[in-house]
């Protein structure tokens, strides 16, 4: 891999885990925030999503949601255990995308693809080529344990 391509590499990763970070840590500061609004009207499932919204499963989806894309953002970040964590992530975004879903539209400005599915394709593409190895912590220690 080219020093251009590395660096293009970890400047995709690191910005795409602060993405994720920012939009992990300001749901967990927030003790109004909810999946529910994004789960309710989910066409595709129904019945999944709405099992997600029983009163019993929303606190562990809402705990899982927040959490889920601090640790990634941060995985991303420190490039630490990003295949592992870009796999769960591509799943996230899945979720993400399936819920709003009104096929073929996922939002008003979009045909079939939408961020969700650029998301997904991009972390899918760092577990692939284990994007960590790459000026990241999987790399450190990769090569100190090797």
């Amino acid at each position: 891999m080219s020093r251009f391509q590395k660096i293009s590499l970890v400047l995709l990763r690191v910005s795409m885990g602060w993405f994720f970070f920012y939009a992990g840590i300001t749901k967990v500061l927030d003790p109004k925030w909810s999946a529910a609004p994004t789960i309710k009207g989910a066409t595709i499932l129904a019945d999944f999503y709405n099992w997600l919204l029983t009163p019993s499963v929303l606190p562990i989806i809402n705990f899982l949601n927040e959490w889920g894309l601090v640790l990634l953002g941060v995985s991303l970040i420190v490039g630490l255990f990003v295949r592992f964590s870009s796999v769960l992530g591509a799943l996230l975004m899945l979720l993400y995308y399936l819920a709003q879903l009104k096929f073929p539209y996922p939002n008003p400005h979009s045909l079939i693809v939408d961020q969700h599915i650029i998301y997904i394709f991009a972390l899918l593409y760092f577990a692939a080529i284990r994007a960590g190895k790459t000026w990241g912590l999987d790399g450190y220690f990769r090569r100190r344990l090797g």
